[in-house]
């Protein structure tokens, strides 16, 4: 009988839901391209405009602004263009805006030539600046601004002022666009909590299937005058290609449990945050919490082990059967230095980060727990004996 395994990296992925299973396995039960006018095509149609209707209604938008992609990163490419436009007639963008903690699929996926790109840096906490963003705007006064700016941070959880930032870039005559990936589900993820003027996430974030995601804008007006995919002008003309009608299905019923669960699942996954904190501290008193003297994800816990490399205990906490992360997860696997922690003053760091989900117990922070001090122990008895 094998060891058991705690999952602890539900910010990378995390495990499909039931209930979107089920949506699923009955979807795949359904022949027809979405596209056709017969009946089967017309079944097929009917799952996904269900799923649009759902996801629709939980942003507070309508159903014809929630356009189906493969996930956050192809939203990404899609939506951040200089040829947004709030109609059809205004000019394109001049500069584009960047959170300095923004997930690689923002900072290398928009589709802005490099000098008509910005950073905005980050608090200690990890959080936007926002004199640093109204220094910027008043700087570019006279120019059309777009701002990217996710609503809570994938590697530290912090959460970030995304209607703080809305009314400065809204007052300056520019859009926000905002990555609520790790958000949906967690905090809530309205166009009325969260004023962008589009906004996107990923299905496998929420207890969904990978190769599902959303891109939905506040208001009918907003216009893409280029699409990314090309072809047979489906989504209304905005992504191309015939829909995962299973995976969409499935999206939308993790989407309904998610949304549904997430005011009782904050408060279970904060206990379970601080129950796993408190052991990381007995263990190694020396170790730093990343962005917890500001506001954060419930699930999320960054931590720097000082005198430690976080790689090595990454692959040590794996070998006793817990998966954690160092910083992304879409980084070819690689541990290195996080820009993340860069932009907060960490030069050079790489953090450990456990982030839970619907399926965390405390038998599984119980575990991360004796592993930790296993490993701890492992580690200063070689630097005794050194």
């Amino acid at each position: 009988m094998s060891a058991p395994r705690a999952y602890l990296d539900h910010n990378a992925t995390t495990p499909l839901r039931p209930q979107a299973r089920d949506a699923m396995l009955a979807a795949l039960e359904t022949l027809g391209n979405p596209s056709s006018v017969h009946a089967e095509g017309r079944a097929a149609r009917a799952l996904i405009e269900e799923a649009r209707s759902e996801i629709a209604a939980g942003l507070g938008t309508k159903s014809r602004n929630v356009v189906f992609t493969s996930g956050s990163t192809e939203a990404a490419n899609l939506i951040l263009t200089p040829f947004l436009q709030r109609d059809q007639t205004t000019a394109e963008i001049d500069l584009l805006l960047l959170g300095a903690g923004e997930h690689p699929a923002v900072l290398a996926g928009h589709r802005f030539p490099a000098a008509r790109a910005e950073t905005i840096g980050l608090d200690a906490e990890g959080a936007l600046s926002l004199d640093a963003l109204a220094d910027t705007l008043q700087r570019n006064k006279g120019r059309r601004i777009l701002l990217a700016l996710q609503a809570a941070n994938n590697e530290t959880g912090a959460i970030q002022p995304v209607a703080a930032a809305a009314d400065l870039v809204h007052a300056a005559g520019g859009l926000l666009v905002c990555d609520a990936t790790q958000a949906v589900g967690r905090l809530e993820t309205t166009f009325a909590a969260r004023p962008a003027d589009a906004l996107f996430f990923s299905s496998h974030k929420i207890g969904g299937p990978m190769g599902a995601g959303a891109l939905a804008f506040a208001e009918d007006r907003l216009h893409i005058r280029e699409a990314l995919l090309r072809g047979g002008g489906q989504e209304g003309g905005r992504r191309a290609g015939t829909e995962n009608v299973a995976a969409i299905a499935g999206f939308a019923a993790a989407f309904a449990v998610a949304k549904d669960s997430m005011e009782a699942e904050a408060e279970r996954l904060g206990a379970l945050r601080d129950r796993l904190e408190a052991k990381v501290a007995e263990i190694w008193p020396e170790a730093m919490f990343l962005s917890a003297k500001g506001p954060r994800l419930a699930n999320t816990s960054a931590f720097l082990t000082p005198g430690q490399k976080a790689q090595t205990l990454l692959m040590a906490l794996d070998v006793e059967g817990i998966a954690l992360s160092s910083g992304s997860a879409c980084s070819s696997g690689k541990v290195k230095a996080s820009h993340v922690l860069a932009a907060m003053g960490l030069e050079d760091k790489a953090a450990l980060r456990a982030s839970l989900g619907w399926s965390s117990t405390e038998e599984h922070v119980d575990l991360f727990g004796i592993a930790f001090a296993g490993v701890a122990k492992r580690i200063r008895a070689r630097r005794t004996a050194a």
